[in-house]
């Protein structure tokens, strides 16, 4: 009897810590963002300058120590790495500058991908069976494309506020469900067997 109350009690318990920790940690980088939006993006450019210049060394080691791989395949990975490398010091010199640089690519690789899809979207017009949402979601994705090409810095200033915003809402839900999961579940026993009736027949 216990064994049973306490399985679902455990399992409730170690559902409800995941969600809480999850929920608090979404929240706080949440708040981390919306307060501190450049030294945040700078951390994100910091990171990725770090991996870069790690995974230059990885391919490096890969060119020099892999035997089995042709000259060229040898030093091709020799000379990626060494790319990555030097991208990833080039970061680290100048690590506001690359944040702009890098939030400015992403923007007008957003931009370009938007308008992309606007275009792809208006060559299946006569496939498909919604055509006005085609022609406006086309128009809609090609603007919208436009305009982060025309201001692509505030644009990826939005986006990563949109982000903030997203980690906050979700760090909240998260955090509710932790708090309200198993509030209202009732644990269901297991029925007592029925008295077996050989014995009163024996009698």
């Amino acid at each position: 009897m216990s064994e049973s109350l306490t399985e679902p009690k455990s399992l409730f318990a170690s559902i409800r810590v995941t969600l809480a920790v999850s929920g608090a940690i979404a929240l706080i980088a949440g708040i981390v963002v919306l307060i501190w939006p450049l030294k945040t993006a700078v951390i994100v450019t910091g990171i990725i300058a770090a991996y870069l210049i790690i995974a230059g060394i990885v391919y490096i080691g890969l060119g020099i120590f892999s035997g089995k791989k042709g000259g060229w395949a040898r030093l091709g990975h020799i000379l990626l790495g060494l790319l990555y490398i030097v991208a990833g010091i080039i970061a680290f010199t100048n690590l506001a500058a690359a944040t702009l640089t890098l939030a400015a690519v992403t923007a007008i690789f957003l931009g370009v991908s938007w308008i992309f899809d606007g275009v792809v979207s208006l060559t299946l017009l006569n496939k498909d069976g919604s055509r006005a949402w085609t022609i406006i979601y086309a128009i809609l994705s090609v603007a919208a494309g436009v305009i982060v090409l025309f201001a692509p810095l505030l644009a990826a200033a939005a986006l990563w506020l949109v982000l903030g915003i997203t980690l906050v809402v979700l760090g909240v839900v998260q955090i509710v469900r932790a708090i309200t999961l198993g509030r209202n579940e009732k644990v269901v026993l297991p029925e007592s067997p029925a008295p077996s009736d050989a014995g009163s027949s024996a009698l």
